[in-house]
């Protein structure tokens, strides 16, 4: 199993313009005392953190499987994708919140407004570096889907957790820069700390988002209905075969799938037939869905119509 290289090139990337980021906003969020910019820090930080929480995930996914995991690590990529959505509530989204009430309540004035102002095109810059790279292999991986169906349909995580990391951070950024302008022109600090906490709400509904379509992939999404549908071509139409009762696919990793199939024969098969029969439908499918890592097919009987 091998991971996608476009969900390592937007780790990469987003990692490298997260470090640069987080060590200029911090610098200016103590030369200036804006708590939009210690917020952004923050982010920042989370933000690179996460980046090599996936790129662990990655690496661990891929191990082939052992005996005490049959079906492989695949799905240890979706439960460091969980953990990242959780450490971009409690830890972005959180510090985010606290650091703005706190800003609210006892407002610092800004000090060297420019110094936030070259941060902030600095961040720019190199966010939309790495967002604009997200957008572009997103964008190309997503093929006919709307962009949110993309997302819900997507089994690689990695690509669209920094997507929406990299998204919320242009818009945190854009934020920060219309607090720090709202409490220089009004002359009121707390503009600062309001736009500290517009950041933290922001960062907590991605974070929402992210944890839901994480927890998915891991209970278990099956594979593309066209697949499936594919799948149960390949096996309808051999001739020792009267139909598929029962089709299941369950996503084991980002390109890998579980294929249960229940299939009904045709009576005057003989068993050895049936067997060999299995092994070439495996092989088969195999070849044509690499995807497919593990594959069971199960002689059924057709159930009997219901009674009405």
């Amino acid at each position: 199993m091998t991971e996608p290289p476009e969900s390592r090139l937007i780790l990469f990337a987003a990692l490298a313009a997260n470090l640069g980021i987080a060590v200029a906003k911090f610098v200016a969020a103590a030369i200036t005392g804006s708590s939009a910019m210690l917020t952004e820090g923050f982010h920042s930080v989370v933000d690179s953190l996460n980046q090599l929480l996936l790129l662990y995930g990655q690496k661990r996914s891929v191990r082939p499987p052992d005996e005490r995991h049959p079906l492989g690590y695949g799905r240890e990529l979706y439960f460091w994708s969980f953990v990242v959505a959780i450490l971009i509530f409690s830890t972005g989204a959180g510090l985010s919140i606290y650091e703005g009430v706190l800003h609210v309540l006892d407002p610092e004035p800004i000090r060297t407004p420019w110094v936030n102002y070259v941060v902030l095109a600095l961040s720019l810059l190199l966010e939309g570096a790495s967002w604009g790279i997200a957008v572009r292999e997103f964008g190309a991986a997503k093929g006919e889907h709307g962009w949110w169906e993309a997302v819900r349909q997507s089994k690689d995580p990695p690509s669209f957790i920094v997507l929406f990391e990299d998204s919320a951070a242009m818009f945190g950024l854009f934020v920060a820069g219309a607090g720090i302008t709202l409490s220089l022109l009004t002359g009121d600090a707390r503009w600062d700390g309001v736009a500290s906490i517009v950041i933290g709400l922001a960062l907590a509904g991605v974070a929402l988002a992210l944890a839901r379509e994480a927890k998915d992939l891991l209970i278990g999404e099956p594979a593309d209905p066209a697949l499936e549908a594919a799948v149960r071509a390949a096996i309808d139409r051999r001739p020792e075969v009267t139909g598929v009762n029962e089709i299941t696919t369950v996503h084991i990793g980002p390109q890998a799938i579980f294929l249960g199939l229940a299939v009904d024969f045709e009576d005057e098969v003989p068993v050895g037939r049936v067997e060999a029969m299995i092994a070439e439908a495996e092989a088969e499918l195999r070849a044509r869905w690499p995807a497919l890592r593990a594959i069971y097919i199960k002689p059924q009987a057709k159930p009997p119509p219901e009674q009405p």
